[in-house]
């Protein structure tokens, strides 16, 4: 049930907003949240994939992609993306980020971070088989600087 104050047609309601602490603790979290990934297609629609992520320490969202694929082709035309980060359970919350793409192809920094993504979903001993897999040309590593931070922690509480 929402409960919420009425304005105009929609329901407005209340959230609170996390702390830096709290959006760094949410993003590192065990088991790790999936990212949802929103690119602009060429003819100005949006296109929505699931990514595996990591946090660095400078505050980027760092994630492969393949250059085929319909995110890593947006990104290199387009580099303005989003990414949300949602816990489905209750109480709810997540995290929202806008921002610019930055794309490397520097295969060692792809098989780095591919390797450390990989053992943050998969666990340390599959590390280096997801470094490998995902850390060969054709792969992107992809940094989201973001511009812009909206969150919302405990939406049911």
């Amino acid at each position: 049930m929402c409960t919420g104050r009425m304005a105009g047609n929609r329901t407005e309601v209340p959230y609170r907003p996390m702390t830096d602490t709290q959006v760094t603790a949410f993003l590192a979290s065990e088991p790790p949240h999936t990212g949802k990934l929103a690119t602009v297609r060429a003819d100005g629609r949006p296109h929505v994939a699931p990514v595996w992520y990591v946090l660095d320490d400078d505050g980027t969202i760092v994630f492969n992609t393949g250059e085929a694929t319909v995110k890593g082709r947006n990104l290199r035309r387009d580099p303005r993306a989003s990414l949300c980060v949602d816990d489905e359970r209750p109480p709810f919350s997540y995290v929202l980020f806008d921002g610019l793409a930055e794309i490397s192809e520097d295969l060692t920094e792809v098989r780095r971070w591919a390797t450390r993504i990989g053992g943050r979903y998969m666990g340390a001993a599959r590390a280096e088989e997801f470094g490998a897999r995902n850390g060969m040309a054709g792969e992107l590593l992809v940094r989201l600087r973001p511009s812009r931070v909206v969150s919302a922690v405990d939406l049911a509480d």
